[in-house]
């Protein structure tokens, strides 16, 4: 009746002697979608900005911050409103 098992050889692992995946493990895997790697972070812009140093009237500042997360997404907008208006 064990004729027909099929023998686990010496290089058998007792997988109770594997190591607990936790989350630190996942945080770190590379992600597959069928063959391909998934890319991690944010994917890149078709347009690049541009780095830019400017000094601004600390109200103007104030009043885009206080509007919450993205002042400076904004502040980029209504300069870009500036423009067509002024052609």
């Amino acid at each position: 009746m064990n004729a027909n098992r099929e023998n686990t050889g010496r290089d058998w692992i007792d997988p109770d002697d594997a190591p607990e995946l936790d989350d630190a493990f996942f945080e770190e895997a590379d992600e597959y979608r069928g063959d391909t790697l998934v890319k991690r972070g944010r994917p890149k812009a078709d347009k690049v900005k541009q780095r830019v140093t400017i000094r601004l009237d600390s109200e103007i500042v104030e009043s885009f911050k206080a509007q919450g997360a993205g002042w400076q997404s904004r502040i980029n907008q209504a300069l870009k409103e500036y423009l067509q208006e002024k052609d």
